[in-house]
Order: C-alpha cells, then structure tokens, then sequence
C-alpha cells in the first residue's frame, strides 16, 4: 500500500515547471557543470545540510577539508564533514531502492558520532520543538517492517521520481529509523532518488535553500504529521527543488565559459571531429570563439590537431 498523499493542483503546477527547466538545463549543456562548479555545490550541499544540524563549520573550512588540509574547529563538526564528504564522493555507488545501502551510508555519515552507525534504533524517540514533544517516532520494534514497506514503495510504485523522492523523505523523517543523523540521511537519499532519474541533481545543492527557509520545512514536515499526509511536505519541496533549478538557470550560470566548455564536449566526443562540428553543439558561438576554444583545448592537451585551415580536425586525447 502506498503511504497516504494526494496530488494537488499546486503540486501539478511546480512538476511541470520542474520539468520544463530540467529540459531547459540539458539543452544549454548546464546538466554537466565545470569541476570547479561540481565543487561549488558540493561544498554548499555539506555546508547547508550540516548547518541544519547545528554545525559551526564554515563554507571556506569546509572546502579545506575537501583540500585534505587541516583547520581548527570542533572536533564533532569536522568529524561530520569529513563523513559528508566520504558519503557524497560515494553517492553514485549507492542504489536507493537498496535498505542495505541506506544503512551503509548512514554507517559512513554518522560514524564516530554515534555508537550504533548503521543500525535503525532500538529505542523510542520523541522530537523535541523548543520545550514540547512535537513528534512521537514509531515504536522501534516497527522500524525494520516500515522502513522495508517504504523501500517496496520505491522498488513498485509507478509514481513519478519527483513525488517518491518527497514521499519517502517525509515517511523517513516520520518513522525516525535512527537516534541520530535523520534528517541528513532524508536530504541526501531524497537527492540520490533524484539523480538516478535526472543525473543534474547531483550538482544542485537545494539542501542551500531548505536551510535559508528552515522554519518552513520543519512547519511543512509538522503540517504533514497533522493532516496524516505527505501532501504538504510534498508541496514545501517540489518548490524548494523548482527555486534551486531557478537558481542554477539564473544568467550568470547559463553563460559558459571556454573551461566549461571543453569540459563538456570532451566527456560527449569519442570521435575526430571538426569546428563546424564543435559549432553544431554550441551554436550560440561564433566562429572566432570556437576557434579560440579548440587552440585552447589544444593548448591544454585535451585535443590534439592534424591538418590546417578548412581541413583541419581534432581528436580528444583520452
């Protein structure tokens, strides 16, 4: 049986404009980003869902440790970040319809800081809001079964990528299958569930707005319990998703640079090639800016040359 939801016009309205940018992001080549962009988002993604839990760490520290140097902070938060950073450089290794996986990346993320990593609970927890219980958890002597129906919803339902990510983030978060490290496990397999289907979502970091908006997402998650559905949960992040993609297709991310690029038609191309052919991917570039980027991709030894003017072609260098 599918865990209880409705899809409302709202809803409807924020798939097709998802949608419509997720097309509008293939089309301009933004759906494989610079490596240095690649790193940008990832470091904001660590930063932001840490920060929901409380981690000090800031973005340049963070992005230190990426670098393998050392920084002075908590000995907890720097432990935290370096766990992110293992479980993301491992993100497309995981399956999301896997229960095993799950425990594995929540026995990386949340290992040294709690003593049980990679096991669901066995004890009762009750989510504390200020000085009130906001959130009785499920008995834990439920959580294997509940979380193994989840994982059949995933494995069997015939619903759109978009909503089982938002559903099974909400049905995670409500279950609490761990005494620590939850909401980080439902941020991150709601983006794993995404990128299988739409490979962009690994370099959007909508975890960056869910933080700047916290107090809507815990109100959305509250709303959720009340009404006994994942209906507005759904709701708050189909519009946190469709904001992050606004982002990404704000001018100055949509403008490309030579290095973007190159980093792109040297991950499409296997075979020689010539600039016209190099024109026909860009189209918005002049001739002169693509031969400008061909010296350049020559220069830095991503392409080799053979022949002059009209005859010339090019081959990337694996």
């Amino acid at each position: 049986m599918n865990p209880p939801y409705q899809i409302t016009p709202e809803i409807l309205k924020l798939i097709a404009s998802i949608s419509e940018k997720i097309g509008q992001i293939n089309a301009r080549f933004l759906d494989k980003p610079s490596p240095k962009l690649r790193k940008e988002n990832r470091i904001k993604t660590i930063h932001s869902s840490l920060s929901i839990e409380g981690n000090t760490l800031t973005e340049e520290q963070i992005t230190a440790l990426i670098e393998n140097k050392r920084i002075i902070g908590p000995e907890k938060d720097v432990n935290e970040v370096l766990n992110a950073i293992r479980v993301y450089d491992q993100l497309q290794s995981f399956d999301p319809t896997s229960s095993k996986a799950f425990l594995k990346a929540h026995e990386i993320l949340m290992e040294g800081l709690v003593s049980d990593n990679g096991k669901y609970r066995n004890k009762g927890v009750g989510i504390m809001a200020g000085d009130r219980i906001a959130h009785i958890a499920p008995p834990s002597e439920n959580v294997p079964h509940l979380m193994n129906d989840l994982f059949d919803y995933l494995k069997t339902s015939k619903e759109i990528s978009l909503i089982k990510s938002c559903v099974f983030h909400y049905e995670m978060e409500f279950i609490h299958p761990f005494i620590d490290g939850n909401g980080r496990m439902g941020r991150l397999w709601q983006t794993l569930i995404l990128m299988k289907e739409y490979p962009v979502f690994e370099f959007i970091p909508f975890e960056n707005i869910i933080h700047k908006s916290q107090s809507d997402y815990y109100h959305a998650l509250s709303q959720s319990d009340k009404s006994g559905s994942s209906t507005p949960f759904i709701e708050y992040m189909l519009k946190v998703v469709n904001d992050s993609l606004h982002t990404m297709l704000d001018f100055k991310s949509r403008v490309m640079s030579t290095e973007d690029r190159l980093a792109y038609f040297s991950e499409i191309c296997d075979t020689e090639f010539s600039r016209k052919d190099y024109m026909s991917v860009f189209k918005e570039i002049s001739s002169a800016t693509a031969s400008r980027d061909l010296k350049q991709g020559v220069q830095l030894g991503i392409f080799e040359k053979e022949g002059d003017k009209t005859k010339t072609i090019y081959r990337i260098i694996k």
